[in-house]
């Protein structure tokens, strides 16, 4: 069964492997998206995400579903709240039979949430505040 979740707590990456790990499945793929400093010429100094946790959850499960009834295991966990240069924010792992849907569908997981799920990035800058993606 899928494990998602939205909060304001730090990721524990190795915690949230463990949830991917089963005998029957042979590739387990995994995407950590953390802060980084710099985007082209601007210098992040951190971020604020927040999120409308009903609507996001809901959307999380629209998106894990399908590829569990595809017999593989979804994790996502994504941070809120105030996030400093090279926090974790966000993971996504997918455990399947074979490497292939591994990476086909966490991939596709993290690419569709950032365009889908309502989670808001506000990037603090060197010189200005800009809301992300």
């Amino acid at each position: 069964m899928y494990y998602l979740r939205i909060s304001d707590e730090p990721l524990n990456v190795a915690e949230l492997y463990a949830k991917l790990v089963d005998p029957k499945y042979g590739g387990i793929d995994m995407f950590v998206g953390t802060i980084r400093q710099w985007t082209g010429e601007i210098e992040t100094e951190w971020i604020v995400y927040s999120a409308y946790h009903p609507m996001a959850e809901r959307q999380l499960e629209k998106l894990a579903e399908p590829i569990e009834q595809q017999g593989a295991r979804v994790v996502i966990a994504h941070r809120t709240g105030e996030l400093q240069l090279t926090e974790e924010a966000v993971f996504v792992g997918v455990a399947a039979a074979h490497r292939g849907d591994a990476f086909k569908w966490c991939q596709y997981l993290i690419d569709t949430l950032k365009q889908e799920v309502p989670i808001w990035k506000q990037e603090f800058d060197t010189d200005k505040v800009r809301w992300g993606e």
